[in-house]
């Protein structure tokens, strides 16, 4: 009985039950319900189309997508190396109220007017914008009608005074051109298009759409011919930059479109400019003067490509155009198709070198080495659906005349013997040669076989 009593105590277990901590708990409570704010939920909604451009791009192409003078919409505002053009947006906008200020609009007509678009305008943006009500308006406002004066002063539709730094100073202007034109750096279209409408003053300015004021300042550097810029008038975009890519893409051309839905043709890469050559494909300057670089023709062996000049300009214009297609799920691919092409044609230097001779490059950008690499980066890390593209003809064309083998053994022979008058020189020497041997030979067996009696 004492032995039992003794026992007993032996045989408890203690059991813990475990109890969660109250803080953790309601800090998870409290991020389930906060909504993202990097990758906002608006950014898989198509009217969502100011984004950050992915980390991948960036690792690749540095700081092609950050504004260098200028910052546009929110996500760079404030930053210390763009103040100095923030002051001047100041006097742009005082500008623009005193010419107005005869049709009794003033300052608080432009922001009221921009209120209502509020909702929609934040919505644009990939990332949740951290500013109140007030602050956005002002921002939209502002920078609204600094790109709209430069409109109107570029396209002499109001003065602009002698001594100002921004049209003094060769410099300013061209990062301008591309700063307006980078991803990040983008505020709506039709909060562009209300404020463009509110200040018209002048019957001139009432001849003219948006669209075209734009195009013509961005064509002192693009350098199209007019009637490129007036047949786009009528051009809508999402913003700047959508706007001017779209200038590009002629919706009545039929090398410009995309495969119907539901319609999938397997399609093949091509190969770089010096494989095709010695497949006997040759590489010629297509299309008018007016025609896109777009527009790419493969017939009998011939590809047509319209010139293209790589600068720092259309450098920074088609790493942004890339991006935006990556971003926007329901843009057309056509940049990326572009830079696509460029990529499977160019592995080196001598890609570029040749490109340059047929003009189909213009080369202001550097070296045929950079702008080699250039290529390659452009089309670097990027998805689209091949089988869709507008390109998948070309691409299975010149795949198919790629891999018929008379083509390619009969131009191999051609660029090995006679590509350069050196080559055909020790290809004629050589066959000289033979013809000599063979007939010394003939007639060494011959003499043999029939000796003099």
């Amino acid at each position: 009985m004492g032995s039992d009593s003794a026992e007993a105590p032996q045989n408890e277990h203690t059991i813990k039950v475990w109890e969660a901590n109250q803080d953790r708990l309601e800090s998870i409570r409290r991020r389930i319900s906060e909504p993202p704010k990097l990758l906002s939920r608006a950014a898989g909604k198509t009217d969502c189309c100011i984004f950050r451009v992915p980390q991948s791009l960036v690792d690749i192409n540095g700081r092609a997508y950050e504004p260098r003078i200028v910052s546009i919409g929110p996500y760079h505002r404030g930053k210390p190396h763009l103040r100095m053009i923030e002051e001047h947006k100041w006097r742009y906008l005082g500008a623009v109220l005193e010419r107005t200020r005869p049709k009794g609009l003033g300052l608080e007509d432009y922001m009221r007017a921009v209120e209502p678009l509020v909702g929609r305008s934040r919505e644009c943006y990939s990332e949740a914008v951290p500013f109140d009500d007030h602050e956005f308006i002002e921002m939209m406002v502002v920078d609204a009608f600094f790109m709209l004066e430069l409109f109107r002063k570029i396209n002499r539709l109001v003065p602009h005074e002698r001594d100002d730094p921004l049209f003094t100073m060769a410099w300013i202007l061209p990062f301008f051109y591309r700063d307006f034109l980078r991803l990040e750096n983008q505020i709506p279209y039709f909060v562009l298009e209300r404020l463009f409408e509110m200040s018209m003053v002048s019957a001139e300015e009432a001849k003219r759409s948006l669209a075209e004021l734009a195009l013509e300042f961005f064509n002192n550097i693009t350098q199209r011919p007019d009637e490129v810029i007036v047949a786009c008038r009528d051009l809508k975009g999402r913003h700047l930059l959508d706007l001017v890519r779209s200038s590009f893409i002629s919706r009545d051309r039929d090398e410009l479109q995309e495969p119907r839905r539901g319609i999938r043709v397997p399609t093949h890469v091509i190969h770089c400019v010096s494989k095709l050559r010695r497949a006997g494909i040759k590489l010629r300057r297509g299309g008018e003067e007016s025609e896109s670089f777009l527009v790419v023709r493969f017939r009998g062996g011939l590809l047509e490509m319209p010139t293209i000049t790589i600068d720092d300009f259309m450098s920074a214009f088609l790493l942004n155009c890339v991006a935006y297609e990556q971003c926007h799920p329901s843009s057309t691919k056509h940049i990326t198709t572009y830079a696509t092409l460029l990529d499977c044609l160019v592995n080196t230097y001598k890609d570029v070198e040749y490109l340059c001779d047929r003009s189909i490059v213009e080369n202001h950008f550097g070296t045929d080495g950079e702008v080699a690499r250039f290529i390659n980066n452009l089309g670097k890390d990027v998805a689209f659906d091949i089988d869709r593209c507008y390109l998948s003809g070309v691409f299975n064309n010149v795949h198919a005349y790629y891999r018929n083998s008379w083509h390619v053994q009969w131009a191999g022979f051609k660029y090995t013997y006679f590509d350069t008058p050196w080559s055909f020189i020790s290809a004629l020497a050589a066959f000289v040669l033979l013809l000599l041997t063979m007939a010394q030979t003939y007639f060494t067996v011959y003499g043999y076989l029939h000796p003099p009696k």
